[in-house]
């Protein structure tokens, strides 16, 4: 006959050997497992009614002979590690309520976490919005310990499970361990792990068979390690199919923001910090927008634009390693925003037409299927606003934790998101405020209008401005009247001038036309420019004369500003004085424009 081993014979011994484990293997619990010290003999110090109590040293005392199952015999355990992990040996004046208080939090957080179950002995209602032992120690202290928190403790029938005071056994070797670091060590590789299960990688927490791609391990670090951006790598869905990304013609990787998913090519042959890099990209394209800021510019060369800007923040923070092929990065566009980069490139487009993103040669790694999710509002938040929101909270814990230092332009750009945009109209009322500050009045008793003549003997105060204070008080409009010029935006910056115009006292302002050629319509009112302005001409459109036109009329001021309103199809224009731009949202100037640009929107 065979012999049998010990845990045939003792089916006790068996479900708590199974406890302790599956315990070892938990993420969470192993750190610490692998330091206590299990005591289940003689030397035990449990009492006799009790299941395990644990000493601040380390060592768990389990009582010899109780018969629970393993899932009895897991929160038991796990109870007990937990008083190490979330440090409550500390001294107190009422030790038995602190024991209680804690005893009452652990017990919820494992309830919420579901892992294992209490004995049954252990009944009552428990408590879940508990903030914090010292919250409930406060409680007790003034108010009593009600009965029903009386026995969540695993010291048996109102017995601590804190061995608080006397001489402590095996303490040697484990007297100086740091257990709350154990313990944030443990939810580090539970975060590992959850993220492992629900990528479909492993099939439980306890599962370590699975080796992590690249890919994956550059997601895991970014969830475990850099706030700023963990929020959107554990939203996004990781793609490695080389023979889809063959398809979507994805040499290394791209990104869509609307399904959420994030393509890596495995093929490309990144390692772990080139793959970091990658993600860490591709997560910066929809945490700034980037997909919705494109507002009807050219695509490709938004993305090239915005190429450039992100992957230097990423080289200034030193995250990860720069890959062989598809990075976009010049150091004379440091400093420089993804609309500055962009009116640059527009101009030079034979320069920028076939570069290498992360996606290929001429082709952008901002993913658009027009899937309307991304702007629907209708089934509670949007992504843009999920993104953003994201990225703002990172930006947050990235800082508060001392997670490294971010570049400054990143920064203001994450924290720009959070600002509703400014409206075009409001930027050009700027404008005019910084040229033409509002002029000082002063009453005059002047001859009284015709509308009044019937009581020409009464004295009427008024306020107005003296003449000289609004002579060289004018500014130029230079208007692009051709054929693709949208009539209704040009009437709605002309309404905004005239409006803004009229606030600010200024009496006239000298207007031309021009398509083919330059068409001068003299000095205009106000009233003029917003009521009997019509376009004069329907060529193609040329500029720069008249902006010359203007810089050398002898009757227009030396330091007028001027204002052009145009939609962008025009020639290369040089201005020498201060100046500004009205465009259609959407559109650029096929020059890196030296004043500021106000878009319209329609």
């Amino acid at each position: 006959m065979a012999k049998r081993s010990k845990t045939e014979l003792d089916p006790a011994l068996a479900a708590y050997l199974e406890a302790v484990s599956y315990l070892e293997r938990h993420p969470m619990f192993s750190p610490l497992m692998g330091r206590v010290s299990l005591v289940r003999d003689k030397r035990s110090k449990c009492p006799e009614n009790g299941w395990a109590v644990v000493g601040k040293n380390g060592v768990i005392h389990v009582h010899p002979t109780r018969r629970l199952d393993v899932q009895e015999w897991v929160y038991v355990l796990a109870h007990n590690l937990l008083h190490l992990g979330f440090g409550h040996f500390v001294e107190k004046e009422r030790p038995a309520l602190w024991n209680i208080a804690c005893d009452v939090y652990i017990a919820s957080f494992l309830s919420s976490m579901k892992l294992g179950k209490p004995p049954m002995a252990w009944a009552g209602e428990l408590e879940h919005s508990v903030r914090s032992e010292e919250e409930l120690y406060r409680r007790f202290c003034d108010e009593g310990v009600p009965e029903r928190f009386a026995g969540w403790g695993t010291g048996g029938d109102r017995q601590p499970d804190m061995l608080l005071s006397g001489k402590l056994e095996g303490s040697g070797y484990f007297r100086d361990v740091n257990w709350e670091a154990l313990f944030g060590t443990g939810l580090s590789n539970a975060v590992h792990s959850a993220v492992s299960v629900a990528g479909g990688y492993v099939q439980a927490l306890d599962d370590r068979t699975a080796t992590l791609s690249p890919a994956q391990e550059a997601r895991q670090w970014f969830i475990n390690h850099f706030p700023l951006l963990a929020s959107l790598a554990s939203h996004f869905t990781m793609i490695e199919d080389a023979q889809l990304c063959q398809r979507l013609q994805i040499s290394v990787a791209a990104i869509d923001v609307v399904v959420g998913e994030i393509y890596m090519n495995p093929a490309a042959g990144l390692d772990r910090e080139e793959a970091i890099f990658v993600m860490g990209h591709e997560l910066l394209h929809a945490g700034l927008r980037h997909h919705e800021r494109c507002m009807g510019r050219d695509p490709y060369y938004w993305n090239v634009s915005c190429d450039y800007v992100i992957n230097q923040w990423l080289v200034e923070m030193n995250v990860g390693q720069l890959p062989q092929v598809g990075v976009l990065l010049d150091p004379e566009l440091r400093g420089m925003s993804a609309e500055a980069i962009y009116d640059r490139i527009v101009s030079d487009l034979r320069t920028y037409r076939k570069l290498f993103t992360l996606r290929g040669i001429g082709m952008g790694d901002i993913l658009d299927k027009g899937d309307p999710r991304f702007w629907d509002a209708n089934h509670g938040t949007t992504l843009d606003d999920f993104y953003r929101s994201a990225l703002m909270q990172g930006l947050v814990y990235h800082q508060e934790k001392g997670r490294g230092l971010l570049p400054a332009g990143l920064v203001e750009e994450i924290r720009a998101l959070g600002q509703p945009p400014i409206p075009w109209d409001v930027q050009l009322a700027r404008w005019f405020d910084e040229h033409f500050p509002l002029l000082e009045k002063s009453r005059t008793y002047a001859r009284v209008s015709r509308r009044q003549m019937s009581t020409p003997n009464i004295p009427r105060p008024a306020w107005s401005c003296r003449e000289s204070d609004q002579a060289g008080r004018t500014f130029g409009v230079v208007l692009d009247t051709s054929g693709s010029m949208d009539a209704k935006l040009l009437g709605k910056a002309l309404g905004a001038i005239a409006s803004y115009s009229q606030s600010r006292d200024v009496p006239f302002a000298r207007v031309v036309f021009c398509d083919a050629a330059a068409y001068d319509a003299g000095y205009l009112s106000p009233d003029d420019i917003a009521e009997r302005v019509r376009v004069k001409g329907r060529g193609g459109t040329v500029l720069q004369p008249g902006i010359d036109l203007l810089q050398n009329a002898h009757d227009f001021p030396p330091d007028g500003p001027i204002l052009v309103i145009t939609d962008g199809e025009c020639d290369r224009i040089r201005v020498a004085r201060s100046h500004a731009f009205i465009l259609p949202k959407g559109k650029s100037l096929p020059f890196v424009p030296r004043g500021p640009v106000f878009r319209m929107e329609s």
